[in-house]
Parts: C-alpha cells; sequence; structure tokens
C-alpha cells in the first residue's frame, strides 16, 4: 500500500518533467518551422528573429543536438542573405558540435552550405574541405540525392583553379544525367559554366551553344538567368553582332532591376544592423556574466601570473640562444623565395615556348591541307582520264608524294593534339581479335614487297568482346608494325597478343611486335621515342619516315594507360612490348563486313557545294560529276541559307566549315532551323581544336577531312544519301 502511494504520489511529477523536456525541445523545432514558413515568403526580418528564439530555447534546454540545428538554421538564413562573413561564423560554431555527435544530414547540408560560402570568399581548399566531408556523411548515411549538387561545386572549384582537365568531365557528367525537370538545378549551371570555359577560350560558337542550352534549362531561377543573359551578351559582342548583345543587355538589366527589388524585400540594411545590434547586445550581457566568475579567479591567476614571470625569464634565455640561428634561417628563406620566382619564371616561359610552338605547327599543318586537297584532287582527276603511258608514272609519283606529304601532316597534328591534352578516349565495345586480323591483312602487300612473313599469334582466352579504343589500338599497331616491316628484308614480323591477368571484368594483356630487322643501335634507343627522331640521317635517308611514329605510340600508350619497353640488338631484331588494361564488353561485338558504295545510288543527285575556294570548287564539282551528280556551288555560308530556303530540292549539302562571313557551323544552325531533313556533311580541314564530335553537335550528319580521299568520299556521300 506504502509502495503504491509512492507510486501515485511521483506519477505527476514524471509527467510533469516529460513534458517540460518535450516542450524544450517542441519549441526549438516549433520555432525552426516559423523560420521556414516565413522564408518561403521572402521575410527574412521573422526568419532572423524566430532563429535567434530557437538557438535561445536550444540553449537553454542544453541539449547540442538542437543548438547545432539551431546555429546551421541561422547560417542559412545568413546565406540565403549573402552575409557570407557571418554565415561562416555560425556555420563553423555548427559543425564544432555536429562534430561531437552520431552523422546527420543536418550535418551534411551544413558542411555544404559553408563549402558554398568558402567558395564566394575564393577559399577553395576549405570549399572542397567542406564539401568532402558532405560526400562522406551522405554516403554513410546512404544518401545519393546530394551527388549533384556536391558534384557542380567541385567543378566550379576545379575551373576556378584553372584545372579545366578535371572540371569539364564532372560538368558533362551533370549534364548527361537524365532528370528533365532538373530537381537541383545543376543542369543549367553546369552548361553556363562549360560555356564560361569556352568563352575563356575565344571558342565563341561553342560558347553560345552552351550558354543557349543553359537558358533552356533555367526553369525559375531569375539570378542564374540573369548570369547567362549577360554571359551570352558578352559572347555576341566579342563576334560583333552588336545588336543582338544590346538586346540581351537589356534583357539582363531588367531581371537585375527585379532581383534587386525582390532582395530589398527580404530585409532592410536597417533590419540587419538592428538584429546584428540585439546580438552584440546579448554578447555583452554574457561577456559580463563570464567577467563575474573571472573575479573570483583572480587570486589564483595572481600566484600563476607569479610563476608564469618566473618561467618567461627562463624561457628568454634560451630565445637569446635561439635569436641567431633565426636570423640565419630568415637568409636562407630569402635564398630560397629567390630561387622559387626565378624557377616559376622559367616554368612559365616553357609552357608559353610549348604553347606557341603547339599553335605554330597545328596552324601551318591545317593550311598546309587546302594547297594539298587540290593536289592530290587534280591528281585524282586526271588518272581518271585515261592519261597516256608516259604520263601515268608521272601522276602515280604525283599521287604517292601528296600521300607521303598528307602522313607527315597528320602525324604532326596527331602529336600536337595529343601532347595539348585534347585526345578524347573512347569506351566502347570491340572485337581486339578481328581488329588484329584486319591489320594482318592490310599489310599483306607491304609484307610481299620486303619478301616478310608477317605473323599473328593470338591467345584464344582473350573474350571476344572487349571495352576499349579501337581507333587508338589501330594506330599504334599500325605504326609499331609499319615500322618493322620497313626495317626488315627476308624476315618474319610477329604480333603478339597474350592475356596476363584476370580479375571479375577487368583484364591485362600483353603485346609484342617483333621482327629480325636491322636493329637500333644502343646510344639511339634512349631517344627513338622523342618527336622527329630515327636512328641516323642515313637510315632516314635510306627508309625515310618522318620520326614521329614511335613518339605518337609512346603518348597514346599511356593515354590508354600502359607503358612501352625497347630491346633491339643490332643485326638481330628489334622487339618492341607493352601492357594495357581493358574490361570485358557486355555483348558480342559483331564485325561489319567492308562496304562499297552504290554507284547507281548517287547517279543524278541534286548536291550544294558551298566552299570559298575556287580550286577547291572546281576539283569538288568535277568529282561529283564524273560520278553521275548534279552540283550547284555557292561562295558562302548565308548564300546557303538563302537558297535552301528558296530551294528545298536538294539531295545533300557538302558544307566547307571555313567560310567568309559566317562560318559553316553556323550557317547549319541556321539551315537546321527551317530543315531538318537534308543530310549535311562537313569539309574540313580539322584543326588543333576540332574534332568531329563538335562539328556533329551544330547538326551535321558527317565529316569528310581535306585533302579527302576519292573512294571515302564517295563513299560517305553514298551512306548518307541512303
Amino acid at each position: 500500500m506504502r509502495q503504491l502511494l509512492l507510486i501515485i504520489f511521483l506519477l505527476p511529477m514524471l509527467l510533469y518533467s516529460q513534458k517540460n523536456s518535450v516542450t524544450k525541445i517542441d519549441s526549438v523545432n516549433y520555432y525552426i518551422d516559423l523560420v521556414k514558413f516565413n522564408k518561403s515568403n521572402n521575410n527574412y526580418r521573422n526568419c532572423l528573429d524566430y532563429s535567434q528564439k530557437a538557438l535561445d530555447f536550444a540553449k537553454k534546454s542544453k541539449i547540442q543536438k538542437a543548438i547545432a540545428d539551431s546555429y546551421s538554421n541561422i547560417g542559412s538564413v545568413f546565406l540565403d542573405l549573402k552575409k557570407y562573413d557571418d554565415a561562416i561564423d555560425v556555420f563553423v560554431k555548427s559543425v564544432a558540435i555536429y562534430s561531437t555527435l552520431p552523422s546527420t544530414s543536418q550535418q551534411a547540408i551544413t558542411h555544404y552550405n559553408l563549402g558554398v560560402c568558402y567558395i564566394k570568399k575564393n577559399n577553395f581548399e576549405s570549399a572542397e574541405n567542406n564539401f568532402d566531408t558532405a560526400n562522406a556523411i551522405y554516403k554513410k548515411l546512404n544518401i545519393s540525392s546530394a551527388d549533384e549538387m556536391i558534384k557542380l561545386q567541385k567543378a566550379i572549384i576545379f575551373k576556378e583553379k584553372k584545372r579545366i582537365d578535371l572540371a569539364i568531365p564532372l560538368f558533362e557528367s551533370i549534364i548527361n544525367k537524365k532528370d528533365p525537370n532538373d530537381t537541383y538545378k545543376t543542369k543549367a549551371e553546369a552548361l553556363y559554366h562549360i560555356g564560361k570555359i569556352e568563352y575563356s577560350k575565344k571558342r565563341y560558337n561553342l560558347a553560345t551553344n552552351y550558354f543557349n542550352r543553359a537558358l533552356v534549362s533555367n526553369k525559375d531561377d531569375l539570378e542564374q538567368r540573369s548570369k547567362i543573359i549577360l554571359a551570352l551578351s558578352n559572347v555576341y559582342e566579342r563576334i560583333a553582332n552588336i545588336e543582338k548583345s544590346h538586346y540581351l543587355l537589356k534583357q539582363y538589366l531588367q531581371l537585375k532591376d527585379s532581383l534587386t527589388l525582390i532582395n530589398n524585400r527580404k530585409i532592410g540594411v536597417e533590419d540587419f544592423a538592428s538584429f546584428k545590434e540585439s546580438e552584440k547586445l546579448k554578447l555583452i550581457e554574457q561577456i559580463d556574466k563570464e567577467n563575474k566568475s573571472q573575479q573570483k579567479a583572480n587570486t589564483f591567476a595572481k600566484l600563476i601570473s607569479i610563476l608564469a614571470i618566473a618561467l618567461i625569464s627562463i624561457l628568454s634565455l634560451l630565445s637569446l640562444s635561439l635569436y641567431k640561428n633565426n636570423i640565419l634561417r630568415t637568409q636562407s628563406n630569402i635564398l630560397l623565395k629567390e630561387k622559387n620566382i626565378e624557377l616559376e619564371t622559367a616554368k612559365e616561359n616553357a609552357e608559353k615556348a610549348s604553347k606557341a610552338r603547339a599553335e605554330f605547327l597545328s596552324t601551318v599543318s591545317h593550311e598546309l591541307r587546302t594547297p594539298l586537297n587540290a593536289i592530290n584532287g587534280i591528281t585524282h582527276l586526271l588518272i581518271e582520264e585515261n592519261p597516256k603511258d608516259s604520263q601515268i608514272n608521272y601522276l602515280n609519283s604525283l599521287k604517292f608524294s601528296g600521300n607521303y606529304l598528307l602522313h607527315f601532316i597528320n602525324d604532326i597534328l596527331e602529336i600536337n593534339r595529343i601532347e595539348s591534352e585534347n585526345v578524347p578516349i573512347e569506351k566502347i565495345n570491340c572485337n581486339l581479335k578481328s581488329l588484329l586480323i584486319s591489320i594482318q591483312n592490310s599489310f599483306r602487300e607491304i609484307s610481299q614487297e620486303n619478301n616478310n612473313t608477317f605473323i599473328l599469334d593470338i591467345d584464344s582466352s582473350i573474350p571476344e568482346n572487349l571495352i576499349c579504343d579501337p581507333t587508338k589500338l589501330s594506330q599504334i599497331f599500325l605504326n609499331l608494325v609499319n615500322n618493322s616491316l620497313k626495317f626488315t628484308k627476308n624476315g618474319y614480323v610477329k604480333l603478339t597478343a597474350k592475356l596476363e591477368n584476370v580479375e571479375d571484368r577487368n583484364l591485362l594483356i600483353s603485346f609484342k611486335v617483333a621482327d629480325n630487322g636491322i636493329g637500333i643501335p644502343e646510344d639511339k634507343q634512349d631517344t627513338i621515342f622523342d618527336s622527329f627522331s630515327q636512328g641516323s640521317i642515313e637510315i632516314n635517308r635510306k627508309y625515310g619516315g618522318t620520326g614521329l611514329g614511335l613518339a605518337i605510340v609512346k603518348r597514346l600508350i599511356e593515354l590508354l594507360g600502359g607503358s612501352i619497353y625497347l630491346n633491339s640488338k643490332v643485326g638481330l631484331g628489334t622487339t618492341f612490348s607493352f601492357n594495357l588494361p581493358f574490361e570485358v564488353g557486355e555483348t558480342i561485338v559483331v564485325t561489319k563486313k567492308e562496304n562499297t558504295f552504290d554507284e547507281k545510288a548517287i547517279v543524278n543527285k541534286k548536291i550544294l557545294l558551298v566552299e570559298d575556294n575556287k580550286i577547291n570548287q572546281m576539283i569538288t564539282k568535277k568529282m561529283l560529276e564524273n560520278k553521275g551528280m548534279i552540283c550547284q556551288i555557292v561562295d558562302n555560308g548565308e548564300e546557303s541559307v538563302s537558297i535552301l530556303k528558296l530551294e528545298n530540292d536538294f539531295d545533300l549539302i557538302l558544307m566547307d566549315v571555313h567560310l567568309p562571313g559566317i562560318n559553316g557551323t553556323i550557317a547549319t544552325q541556321q539551315i537546321r532551323e527551317f530543315n531538318i531533313t537534308t543530310p549535311i556533311i562537313a569539309l574540313t580541314a580539322i584543326s588543333l581544336n576540332e574534332n568531329r564530335e563538335m562539328l556533329l553537335s551544330y547538326g551535321m550528319n558527317d565529316v569528310i577531312t581535306k585533302p579527302f580521299e576519292p573512294e571515302k568520299f564517295y563513299e560517305v556521300i553514298a551512306d548518307n544519301l541512303a
């Protein structure tokens, strides 16, 4: 009975304490909910007041998580108001408390917001650290919804650090992610930043493309839209389209005025100053309390001070002994700084020289293609017109010389492209065995010229379908096998592929290209992979070549994740060996049979040729007419757009990329606005900064590279007409 009475007596007290505890916690959540409600209505004055009340209640409750949540909430309000210094102060307090508690999503959000603030203050190292911490917490909690936001911020940091090679893949992965609603508004931002990168590289057409796509992706973020429009205005100013630039600038100013009104409605300057003043008063009140408690400790502090003075005296004696050492160290540091400045200057000069060399070689290679196209084209036309027997040898020699010069130009362009890191790596399904067999077949005639035997040894355990870059693999094997066949007579060349290691779906395959030819002298083996390097002047005169093949091979193998090794002895032969990683593909690759074009499919087809060079006009028209096609020529992009608006009976358009006025890419974009069916093929001497994917992005269906091989020229036209 006594125990029952005790329970009845204590029960109300327990219930009251529980209720009081819940009230403390619920009070914090209540004010935070009020903050969210007022934020949605842009009433930031109330946001600040309720945020402070939430913090006061949290401190009274002495619940650390509630205090951390309240600080985080105040920081997010400051972030919305663009008060980044104030936001950083409270976010730092919040993460300090979170670090002592179990991980939560709110802790990750706080680190993310702190990283955003540091980006605004150009403190990229602190920003990156906070994004990494937020990412780690999200992974620990198995939350993937924030991946795109963090990826975007890290890409922005890489861009600001001038690490464009790391920034672009992250931006592109965000753009390519299938999210039609763009839930986190990352796609438009990624497109905007790639546009800024292209603008900085003076590739204004690409920049315009990305900014326009960013505007399409932008849904309702006025601030983001205003900066995209401003960037577009700058691009049009650069390409001398002043009317379009001014129109966009007016749009930008209107948006900016709207944003200013919205921001002014959020909170006035006086309101914010009043809030900060009340914070200061609370801080002073807290300091007064701390001073009172401090006075009690003063007596003890005096005793400590006496002991400290004695300790300082001892330390002073030690400091005197270190003084001379510090002077010497300072002098050494000054010398080191001077040396570092010299090294930085030398590094910058070397980078400028390398860039100038690459641009010069790229320009020269590109400009040589136009006259070379005329040489090869006229030679082809003359050979087709049944020349005299006495003339055929001269024409074949001219054709050989043109092809040799084209090969040399292609090698120069390829080595420059690799050195400029402008070489994307493809990852597609391919049949490695079929690829090597095709290479063996292509060298059948060349091997017979020097009475050589070309042996192919492929490990039977290598899977049929692999994920790789077949184009770069072909370049590697073609260069190595061609070298071996060239420097070997009455001997053999053997290409070996062997499976070395298997881990899940990852493979390591070793390759060897061996011959018993003339070999390479030991003193030349260290430099054999350098550009324009060959065994000796005598070898160059006897066998020919550019000295770029092995340099290209070495760089391509390194791009694919391998290293090449050389083993050679004069008179005994040479072996090149390297290992490359592969992945097993999902489906078996079906090898396509080589097709030849159907001449009947192109007869009487009407072709529009857009070309400004008179010689190229004559050659291309003649080649088309020789196969029964009808050719009409225009000199520039503007005229091509006009004629296609009036006439819609052309079966195909051959569009030169570099034209006076608007270039071929812009002309294609304008044509695609009213005609999406007629095939458009780009005619271009692809330069260092151009690639097939870039040209296709403007709406072109295919690309023919100048100077073009006649069979390839007709085949591409036939494929697109079909």
